[in-house]
């Protein structure tokens, strides 16, 4: 219940200055170019509140909260005094309805910009590019990356913690290729070497698992910090506190090697030798099986970490040796982020594309739901985070704003910029069969990201 109010509060912030913003930069710049605006309102449907200034336009507040609108003065859209007719919105000059309509997603990036910018002054806290052991026949274990090596730069570009290490292999895995990484060892030695990316699948699902590339675990005790009712090792007998010291007589020296051994036996019966204060005891387990990033694995229920308020073998000094922080100075910020922006603007055209011709699974198309669990945990974790997810968000609301696809910005850019060229507007007939087939397809897209999110949540409540 408290994620619940966590998630349901960041995503009516998040959607409440997303579209706020984008809808004010339809409206400041429908006011310069001289158009009357008669409503502002953020969400659709019935309004829950609403205020009139003394300029005449209606502030509104309406109860779905998945975008708003700005209506202007339009002939189409009813009779308009003849006297007000030079204010109406379909008599502006199509440069200038252009500018009002291009404004949206355009503040959209700006916003972005402003928030990547907080970003980098207030310093982005996460880990070094450390890396686990490369998986068996993965890009990386070809390339021969070894445990405990951090990754400087990928293709010249630096990578001081894993935030930036993500983003830039998401980036350069769509090129496909080589990709060049300088690379240092433990030991301080530094050495250049290259992940071939042939066979690695570009969708984020599998891109990381296709590379082998892993965050470093520092080797903390497998210990039970808590165990999921009902699991498999809750029927088993296990403890919060229990430590794991072998699995069927193997000996397990650390969690990420329970993790490892776990995921590979499903559904396998497992003995588990754990233990509790000075006592060892055997217990038996029906591994449990979660279908993850298109695999099944095994799962115990257990999560393994360290206990509140102990520190078990100086693993908390472990993990500190690994924490890393990306900062600017506020002049070097603003290009940065501007580049940020732009980087993560061109990553989402490239993933729209590669979903369109198949590459990358209709998966990645996220809904409200899962939107709201993203927002809830990154404001848990803190101001920055919450920053970050706002600003990779406005991004991909002015990207999806910008596709040609009518009754989007993007479609009324496009019969504008149609009708700049040729001198005259589309037809109606033509505008309105393009703006029914608009809407079919943005129906649809809801549809499929409502279907995405709720489809696991079901499969989770029928297992």
């Amino acid at each position: 219940m408290h994620d619940f109010f966590w998630g349901l509060g960041g995503f009516i912030v998040a959607m409440g200055v997303l579209v706020a913003f984008h809808e004010f930069g339809h409206y400041w710049v429908a006011r310069r170019c001289g158009v009357k605006v008669l409503r502002f309102s953020i969400g659709f449907g019935r309004q829950i509140w609403t205020r009139r200034a003394a300029d005449g336009v209606e502030w509104t507040l309406s109860a779905i909260p998945l975008g708003g609108y700005v209506k202007m003065l339009d002939e189409r859209e009813g009779p308009v005094p003849a006297a007000e007719r030079h204010l109406a919105f379909n008599n502006a000059t199509v440069g200038r309805r252009i500018l009002i309509v291009a404004a949206g997603p355009t503040f959209n990036f700006l916003l972005a910009i402003a928030f990547y910018w907080l970003v980098l002054v207030m310093g982005v806290q996460s880990i070094k590019p450390m890396i686990a052991a490369p998986a068996e026949k993965s890009a990386a274990a070809a390339a021969g990356l070894r445990e405990g090596e951090q990754i400087l730069q990928v293709a010249g570009a630096l990578t001081p913690t894993w935030i930036e290490l993500r983003t830039e292999l998401m980036d350069k895995a769509m090129a496909g290729g080589s990709m060049p990484l300088r690379v240092q060892a433990a030991d301080g030695g530094m050495r250049d070497v290259h992940l071939d990316l042939r066979g690695v699948r570009v969708d984020p699902q599998f891109v990381f698992t296709d590379l082998g590339l892993e965050v470093y675990e520092p080797p903390i005790p497998a210990i039970a910090a808590s165990v999921e009712k009902g699991s498999a090792a809750d029927a088993a007998g296990m403890r919060d506190g229990d430590q794991i010291v072998s699995l069927n007589g193997q000996p397990m020296a650390n969690r990420r090697e329970v993790i490892a051994w776990v995921s590979a036996r499903p559904e396998q019966v497992v003995r588990i030798g754990i233990l509790r204060g000075s006592q060892t005891l055997e217990l038996q387990a029906i591994v449990g099986r979660v279908e993850t990033q298109g695999r099944v694995i095994g799962r115990l229920g257990v999560s393994l970490g360290v206990l509140p308020g102990s520190d078990i073998a100086g693993s908390r000094d472990l993990w500190q040796d690994l924490r890393a922080e990306s900062r600017r100075d506020p002049l070097e910020a603003m290009p940065a982020a501007v580049a940020q922006t732009w980087r993560m603007s061109a990553l989402t055209l490239k993933l729209l594309w590669r979903i369109v011709i198949g590459e990358v699974s209709l998966k990645n198309i996220s809904g409200p739901i899962q939107i709201a669990e993203v927002a809830g945990y990154s404001a848990q974790i803190g101001l920055v985070q919450f920053l970050a997810f706002l600003a990779a968000m406005s991004v991909s609301l002015g990207v999806i704003n910008l596709l040609p696809v009518p009754v989007l910005d993007g479609g009324h850019l496009l019969f504008y910029g149609i009708e700049a060229l040729k001198g005259s507007p589309l037809s109606a007939r033509a505008q309105e069969f393009g703006l029914r087939l608009g809407f079919t397809f943005v129906v649809m897209l809801m549809g499929l990201a409502f279907y995405n999110d709720l489809l696991p949540r079901f499969a989770k409540l029928l297992n």
